[in-house]
């Protein structure tokens, strides 16, 4: 029961990190393209949805094994 609990709390605390993670670098690749140049928005949209779901593929692994390795050396 106890293992369940710590389970939940590293995938809520870790979801939190990279989720936010990624809607920082959505928001600055959206901020930097319309500042550098003049992109469409269609094609500004399009980008922040491609690099959420890179950013989003690589930061969940590395967070959530940072997260356990946090967690588990608190218990």
């Amino acid at each position: 029961m106890e293992t369940e609990a710590v389970d939940r709390e590293i995938a809520r605390k870790s979801a939190a990190r990279y989720l936010t993670i990624t809607g920082v670098v959505a928001l600055l690749f959206y901020a930097i393209t319309g500042w550098i140049g003049t992109y469409p928005w269609v094609a500004r949209i399009g980008g922040v949805v491609w690099i959420s779901l890179l950013t989003l593929i690589v930061s969940m692994p590395v967070v959530t094994s940072r997260m356990k390795k946090q967690v588990k050396a608190l218990k």
